[in-house]
C-alpha cells in the first residue's frame, strides 16, 4: 500500500467553494506539508475512462473522488455509490482495497478489505463530527474529528476540516482505510449542504 500516509497525525480539508462547484480535499500532515489531493474527476474523457472502470456513477448523490499526490500521480479512488450503503476505496491501478459498508446510517460503518473480509468498523457520535476507528477485536486505531468552524462556515459552504489521529501501529489497507474515513464520512454525512 501507499506509504503517503506514514504519519500518525494528518488533516483533510475541504477548501471553500461555490455551491455547484465538485467536492476537492487536501490531506496533509502535521506540520502542512500536502501529501495528496482528491477532487472529483471534472474532465469528461478521465471521467469516462473512469466509469468504464467504475460503472454506475450517472446518480446526483453519488461521487468518484480521485486522489493524487500533488504532483498528480493517481493514488486511490474513492467510489461512493448512489445513498449511503456502499463507499469503496480502489487502487491507481483499479484494485479494491476496502469498502464501507453501512450499518446503521450515519451511525455505524462496517470495514471490509479488497476480499470482503472484515477489517473493522466506525462508530459515529450523535453530532456526527467523531468517528472512533477500530479494529476487528474492538480496539481504537484512530479517531477522526470534524472540526467547528463557526456557524455561517457550517451552514453556507462545504469547507470542512478534519484531523486524522492514527493510534500505531496499524496494518495495511486498515490504516489507508482509517485516513479515507474522513472524506467517505464527509461524502456520506456532510456534502448534502451541496446545492447541487
Amino acid at each position: 500500500m501507499s506509504e503517503v500516509f506514514s504519519s500518525p497525525t494528518l488533516k483533510v480539508e475541504q477548501p471553500r467553494r461555490g455551491p455547484f462547484a465538485k467536492s476537492r480535499y487536501r490531506v496533509l500532515d502535521d506540520d502542512g506539508t500536502v501529501l495528496a489531493v482528491a477532487g472529483e474527476t471534472a474532465e469528461k474523457g478521465r471521467v469516462e475512462a473512469l466509469k468504464t472502470i467504475f460503472p454506475g456513477k450517472s446518480d446526483l448523490d453519488a461521487h468518484l473522488v480521485l486522489l493524487t499526490t500533488p504532483g498528480g500521480e493517481p493514488l486511490y479512488v474513492v467510489d461512493k455509490r448512489r445513498g449511503r450503503e456502499l463507499t469503496e476505496v480502489r487502487g491507481s491501478e483499479g484494485e479494491l482495497v476496502g469498502s464501507f459498508v453501512t450499518e446503521r446510517i450515519g451511525r455505524r460503518y462496517v470495514l471490509r478489505d479488497g476480499e470482503g473480509g472484515r477489517l473493522g468498523s466506525i462508530a459515529v457520535d450523535l453530532p456526527r463530527n467523531n468517528f472512533e476507528v477500530m479494529d476487528t477485536e474492538g480496539g481504537k486505531v484512530a479517531h477522526v474529528r470534524k472540526k467547528w468552524a463557526g456557524l455561517a462556515t457550517h451552514l453556507l459552504t462545504t469547507a470542512d476540516k478534519y484531523s486524522v489521529e492514527i493510534f500505531d501501529p496499524v496494518d495495511e489497507p486498515l490504516r489507508t482505510m482509517a485516513v479515507m474515513t474522513a472524506i467517505v464520512m464527509d461524502l456520506n454525512l456532510h456534502e448534502s449542504k451541496d446545492i447541487t
